[in-house]
């Protein structure tokens, strides 16, 4: 129902969903940039209705609680537990955390943000690259573009070395058109 509803809107606002979706994109990260509005977060979950994936987000703990879990599990949040299992023990990372949670499970999709903030960022949160890496999955180049109106999945890469995936990541989104492109900046350390 939902699916039909957003085909409805995008054939008259005239918006598109790419349709380049890999095969492997039952266990990915998928990147979700530029984020400069929260407009962006609709599109993504249009497309993704279109796709007919579910995609999850990380969240804490305790957001995954009622009552907020009336409003998070529903749209895909997965909590994440960082505290020790043992006394004396120390946290482990989020990143960490994200690595786990792909070794446990057959198919995951999480969608990150790592600019991390809808305000201009120019230096990008780069544990989604060592969570792919580590866990052996692609990362996906999930895009909405406003001027061209089209927003879902650009490009897969596959983490091989860090300093080549980034600039070519940070390629792909240079060319991308944000609601608010003042806020936008890919990483200016791989450009």
């Amino acid at each position: 129902m939902f699916r039909r509803f957003v085909l409805f809107i995008n054939k008259i606002t005239g918006w598109k969903t790419d349709d380049n979706i890999p095969p492997e994109i039952k266990r990915c990260i998928i990147i979700a940039a530029p984020h400069t509005s929260n407009w962006d977060f609709w599109y993504m979950i249009a497309s993704f209705s279109i796709y007919r994936l579910r995609i999850r987000y990380t969240i804490k703990k305790e957001w995954m609680q009622f009552p907020f879990s009336l409003i998070t599990k529903p749209l895909g949040g997965i909590a994440i537990d960082r505290s020790p299992k043992q006394a004396n023990a120390q946290r482990i990372s989020h990143t960490e955390a994200m690595i786990k949670l792909f070794t446990e499970q057959d198919e995951l999709i999480v969608v990150v943000t790592p600019e991390g903030t809808r305000s201009r960022r120019e230096h990008w949160h780069t544990g989604f690259y060592h969570i792919a890496k580590n866990a052996g999955v692609p990362i996906c180049l999930g895009y909405v573009d406003y001027a061209k109106k089209i927003a879902g999945i650009g490009k897969t890469i596959y983490p091989t070395e860090m300093q080549k995936d980034m600039k070519e990541i940070m390629s792909f989104y240079q060319s991308m058109h944000a609601k608010f492109p003042e806020k936008f900046s890919v990483d200016i350390d791989y450009v």
